[in-house]
């Protein structure tokens, strides 16, 4: 670089005044095309930058109206030595409008999958939580990082959400049907099964075996004698499938008490989901271990496994802890045979298992069914 350099200066210093004129023209001109196929931006070193500063400050003033690669006012920063560098001092802040902060962006983000509102409804509801520093572009341009939808939910909805606003009152039921052995041989039992959606509790009939839809009805109407008005799992909606069990009595009986039954639509049981579950879970954890003899032995099964359920039983959908103790038996009183002794977290065939971490306490299991049904809890040392 040196050698083209020196000759150039030599060459300068025997230069006219016109000459040297028409020469920074030039070479500004020259400049000025070879800038205009360089990027914007031209990021220098500091040792150019000191370079650049040592000549500009024999320029003087005039360096304002030839320096190119940055602003004028950058160059007048440089030349005071008021330059950033990374660590010693807070960066400049970027031009434009400072970006929303993390806490408000959360709060939209928020509300908007809760609710499915719009943006106007969002910033209502911003304006009510006193946050008045956030315009309507701002709110849209959130929720359109996001992938949400700008505008309001509209439409029917889904049946996720139908459910999830309506489950505490809401129960779905359906019927079991399972192998008996009685004097005349196998036969085929039937009980109807209703089960609460948000609380999980359960609530089955007795067994018979001419499930007629006048049976039907009388089983309805047992189940809403059972969960009075005062009841926080009153229902107000069943849903049910398109079994010809039930017919238009169990509808019609239902609508008297002031309950919708929900017929759902021909093979569809993923809509019935949580009654078709219980079905399967009371067939597979309890009926299927046994030779069912009688319908008294079926109601007798079904009432064990139903305390066991309500009482004893993690359920994983409700924070995996039992449902706890309930005003009304599970199943109709008049088929219902009293408990021999109340329920308790230690039963009447506990056995000591180890020491508990507790001091004083007992690991005990108690055992129902003949040990197909176990509970574990501490027992106190005598």
């Amino acid at each position: 670089m040196h050698r083209f350099i020196n000759p150039l200066l030599l060459w300068l210093a025997h230069a006219s005044h016109a000459d040297l004129i028409r020469q920074i023209q030039f070479l500004k001109e020259e400049n000025s095309i070879l800038r205009s196929k360089l990027p914007r931006c031209i990021k220098v070193t500091p040792r150019e930058r000191e370079r650049l500063v040592r000549l500009g400050r024999l320029v003087g003033t005039a360096v304002r109206h030839l320096v190119s690669i940055v602003t004028p006012h950058t160059f007048d920063r440089w030349l005071k030595g008021d330059t950033w560098n990374k660590g010693t001092r807070p960066r400049p802040r970027k031009p434009g409008r400072p970006r929303t902060p993390d806490d408000i962006r959360q709060i939209i983000l928020r509300i908007a999958r809760e609710t499915g509102w719009g943006y106007t409804r969002i910033l209502g509801e911003l304006k009510k939580l006193n946050i008045t520093t956030v315009s309507r572009s701002t709110v849209v341009n959130i929720l359109r990082e996001q992938g949400l939808p700008t505008g309001p939910a509209r439409g029917t909805g889904t049946w996720d959400a139908f459910i999830t606003r309506h489950a505490k009152t809401l129960w779905e039921c359906d019927f079991l049907a399972t192998r008996v052995l009685t004097w005349k041989g196998w036969k085929d039992a039937y009980v109807l099964l209703f089960i609460n959606v948000a609380s999980r509790r359960c609530w089955v009939s007795p067994g018979t075996f001419h499930p007629s839809r006048r049976w039907s009805r009388e089983q309805a109407i047992a189940f809403v004698e059972a969960h009075r008005q005062d009841d926080p799992n009153h229902p107000t909606m069943i849903l049910r499938d398109h079994d010809s069990k039930f017919g238009p009595g169990f509808d019609a009986a239902l609508r008297r008490r002031s309950i919708t039954p929900i017929t759902l639509r021909i093979m569809s049981p993923n809509l019935n989901a949580y009654a078709e579950r219980m079905v399967q879970t009371l067939q597979q954890e309890c009926l299927d271990h046994f030779i069912v003899f009688g319908r008294r032995h079926l109601d007798h099964l079904v009432r064990e496994y139903l305390i066991h359920y309500h009482t004893e039983r993690p359920h994983q959908g409700v924070g995996n802890v039992p449902l706890g103790p309930r005003r009304e038996p599970a199943m109709q009183a008049t088929t219902a045979r009293p408990d021999p002794e109340p329920v308790s977290p230690i039963g009447r065939s506990s056995v000591s298992a180890r020491a508990s971490p507790r001091q004083g306490g007992q690991l005990a299991c108690r055992e129902r069914l003949g040990g197909l049904l176990r509970h574990y809890g501490w027992r106190e040392a005598a």
